[in-house]
């Protein structure tokens, strides 16, 4: 496996930097992971990068997005906050990425058993975590008003991780023109997806 070239870059569509990742987490749960030369990737990359894809994720330690996608050095760049939430340099982050590094997808990615989650969910309050945590209340009363469970019940947490992507892309698409200009105009794919901790697997939500 080789580092992503400017010319590779730009030959992928939207589409394409998605399926990569669809493959590499294929990859990845059956253990069939490519064969990498890190060190080889380091010397590829060390005049540039040209990731295809930026992947907001949780800090999570199980959620490495370059790991449960089998992708290399310089393959993508990945933004790391508890719950996946968005804020402004996130945005501007994802900005950057799309528009002056060539990326060519933007992907949410939220997982099972979300500590953020499941503490947004208990109201805990306490320090800096209690303005981190209140990112995740749309999507508790998203899912409150389709769900009469306890909003400690495990089934309902799990409904406020998925709730928790769609609001993160919705957000991004409302606050950042930039990304949801190049979205109009096919440029881009604003993608969200769930890690299942369990068993390894992402599942999509394309639209």
């Amino acid at each position: 496996m080789k580092a992503h070239t400017k010319t590779t870059q730009d030959s992928l569509s939207p589409q394409d930097a998605l399926t990569f990742l669809k493959e590499g987490n294929k990859r990845f749960i059956s253990n069939l992971s490519t064969n990498k030369n890190l060190l080889q990737m380091v010397n590829e990359t060390r005049d540039g990068q040209w990731p295809f894809a930026v992947v907001l994720s949780c800090i999570d330690s199980r959620t490495s997005a370059e790991l449960i996608f089998d992708q290399g050095l310089g393959d993508i760049f990945s933004a790391r906050v508890a719950g996946n939430v968005v804020n402004e340099d996130i945005l501007g982050s994802m900005e950057y990425a799309v528009k002056y590094a060539g990326s060519k997808l933007v992907l949410v990615l939220g997982h099972t058993k979300c500590g953020a989650v499941t503490s947004a969910c208990k109201k805990v309050k306490d320090g800096n975590i209690t303005a981190l945590l209140h990112k995740i209340k749309p999507a508790i009363d998203r899912a409150s008003k389709e769900s009469n469970g306890a909003t400690d019940d495990p089934v309902f947490i799990e409904k406020v991780a998925t709730f928790n992507v769609f609001e993160a892309m919705e957000e991004i698409r409302e606050r950042s023109t930039i990304i949801s200009n190049m979205e109009k105009e096919g440029k881009i794919l604003v993608v969200g997806a769930v890690y299942d901790v369990e068993t390894g697997q992402v599942e999509f939500f394309e639209h």
